[in-house]
């Protein structure tokens, strides 16, 4: 898709469509609403799979000492009951298998991401708590985005307690853990951040980012939908330039009819096509559209 055809058709989308994208350790060269808010979705596993980095870093917990798999979790919301997960809205069923068995937090930990195990991520919050995910957040300069309840915590969620997340804050977290791999960084050390790195690229939902990529490109991404929502960021690494980090949250009405297929179909479509445009431009990222902060419209929240 031609660059300024794409251009004109985000101007189109119904809802927020935010962007960002650029080298790593450098400014963006395209913005697009990147500070707005969006719903997390499965995003925020993200600041999840860097708290418990951090977390063992620090001596609190050992990610391979095997730990109870429970359906059982604590509410964001004090005065709640305890919830649960509903296993058809998984999509990994390697650890429903475990369920009253036990496995690795680091185990637990890659299947939240390669998988985006739902009830794996649940229980690995629970091992290292919310607290620890915002510290994650404010390492890497996030202003907007938190994670404020587990995965299927409708208590926390009528109360208004929610997750948040910008393609900003998206984007500092990933770019923080690829040049964290060979440099220190605030997020976790190098061997910590090297390892969370590979889970990223062993990601087997390729979906959204990725598909707007030649096959067999090295990237490491993570990608959430809901209903009306569906996000991708990665970092990219091409074999003939730079890496380069990008992310997108839509929130839009884009597939509320479902008439071109499946639901968010053509919003996870725009999604790849957003990548299409940015690997064009991998040898000169300057070549984006300008950075356009100014642009960016009262943040959205559901």
């Amino acid at each position: 898709m031609a660059a300024d055809d794409l251009h004109a058709r985000l101007d189109r989308a119904p809802g927020t469509i935010s962007v960002y994208a650029g080298p790593l350790d450098a400014p963006p060269t395209w913005i697009r609403h990147a500070h707005a808010t969006h719903y997390a979705a499965s995003t925020m596993k993200l600041a999840v799979l860097a708290a418990l980095h951090r977390a063992a870093e620090a001596g609190h917990l050992d990610p391979d000492a095997p730990v109870e798999v429970v359906n059982r979790f604590t509410s964001a919301d004090r005065h709640a009951p305890a919830y649960s997960c509903a296993r058809e809205y998984d999509n990994d069923a390697a650890v429903w298998e475990r369920l009253g068995q036990h496995a690795t937090l680091r185990w637990l930990a890659e299947r939240m991401v390669v998988r985006s195990s739902n009830l794996a991520t649940n229980l690995v919050i629970e091992h290292v708590g919310r607290p620890a995910v915002a510290q994650v957040w404010a390492s890497v300069g996030a202003r907007h985005s938190v994670t404020a309840r587990g995965i299927e915590d409708f208590a926390a969620r009528e109360a208004g307690i929610t997750n948040l997340v910008t393609a900003t804050d998206l984007a500092a977290l990933l770019d923080a853990v690829a040049t964290g791999a060979t440099h220190p960084g605030t997020v976790a050390s190098t061997a910590g951040c090297a390892a969370m790195l590979d889970v990223l690229c062993a990601q087997q939902i390729r979906q959204d980012i990725a598909e707007g990529l030649p096959a067999g490109t090295r990237l490491a991404h993570k990608n959430g939908w809901v209903r009306g929502v569906r996000h991708g960021a990665a970092v990219v690494f091409p074999d003939d330039a730079e890496p380069y980090v990008l992310a997108v949250c839509t929130t839009t009405a884009l597939d509320d009819d479902q008439a071109s297929g499946p639901a968010d179909a053509d919003a996870r479509r725009l999604v790849a096509s957003i990548s299409a445009r940015v690997w064009q431009a991998r040898h000169d990222l300057g070549a984006l559209t300008p950075a356009d902060s100014s642009a960016t419209p009262p943040p959205s929240r559901r």
